[in-house]
């Protein structure tokens, strides 16, 4: 078991070398610093906490600071802790990034999803809507509340309320590409949260082990450079030939403006 804390940045698609389409999830990885182990003999469980998102010291507090401290590093903004991984592979202070994953690797992602405010049963619930004639009196209703017997609303009972900005994680994810330069993992499929939001990264506890085949990507950036360069290189070429050809002209005009007032003098000697 492994896992890192990273920012969700949106969605997007990229395209295999063989043809197919794939919506991945970018998620920008910071640096994250392991800010606390905890052990079996002082917690009663074992896991890492890990800290990302440099704040100001102005923006922090004492205790905040100084529980960082300990770890030689800035006051973080976001605090999460990883269950169930193997605390003497990792040291206080330690630095993880994007390379703590390969691609293939499956991973179950976790964040909030985005709060919808308080929302009828249709939209919350999935509900349908009664007739919309103006006998009816009934449009987006609640339904029954229950019999008369208990006089109350029976526990469970679907009414409007507050929609989503809840805990959620998505399961059995596949890692499609790990960008170490724009520090960036690229997960197949989507992920709950808004954009700019935390998530978390683990393992996948359904199948920890599973590594499918690495995908190869198609990249535009290091073709279009060529195009462009082998466009450029003839280009100038004819520019060059463009300026001698106008050189020689610039030299041939004035070679013979010249000679033409070279002659006019002549005759106007000759004249007298």
């Amino acid at each position: 078991m492994k896992g890192i804390l990273g920012k969700k940045i949106g969605m997007t698609q990229v395209f295999a070398k063989n043809g197919k389409l794939i919506p991945v999830t970018v998620i920008e990885v910071e640096p994250n610093v392991v800010t606390q182990i905890k052990t079996m003999e002082n917690d009663g469980y074992e896991a890492i906490q890990l800290g990302t998102g440099t704040v100001r010291e102005k923006l922090s507090n004492k205790p905040k600071m100084g529980h960082t401290k300990k770890a030689n590093t800035e006051p973080k903004r976001f605090l999460r802790e990883i269950r169930g991984v193997n605390v003497s592979d990792y040291t206080l202070g330690q630095v993880l990034d994007a390379s703590l994953f390969q691609e293939g690797e499956m991973v179950d992602v976790t964040g909030v999803s985005k709060g919808k405010g308080y929302q009828g049963v249709i939209k919350r619930w999935n509900q349908t809507r009664g007739p919309m004639g103006h006998g009816s009196q009934y449009h987006r209703g609640v339904g029954s509340m229950g019999t008369l017997l208990p006089m109350h609303v029976l526990k469970g009972k679907k009414l409007p309320g507050h929609m989503g900005h809840q805990t959620r994680t998505v399961q059995n994810l596949e890692i499609v590409a790990v960008d170490l330069e724009n520090n960036v993992i690229l997960v197949k499929g989507n992920v709950p949260g808004p954009k700019k939001s935390l998530v978390i990264i683990r393992t996948a506890v359904k199948n920890p082990n599973k590594v499918n085949p690495k995908v190869e990507l198609m990249v535009y950036e290091v073709e279009q450079e060529e195009a462009t360069s082998e466009e450029v290189a003839p280009a100038t070429e004819e520019t060059a030939e463009e300026a001698e050809v106008a050189s020689q002209e610039e030299t041939t005009e004035e070679v013979t403006e010249e000679s033409t007032d070279a002659q006019e003098e002549s005759s106007q000697e000759v004249s007298e």
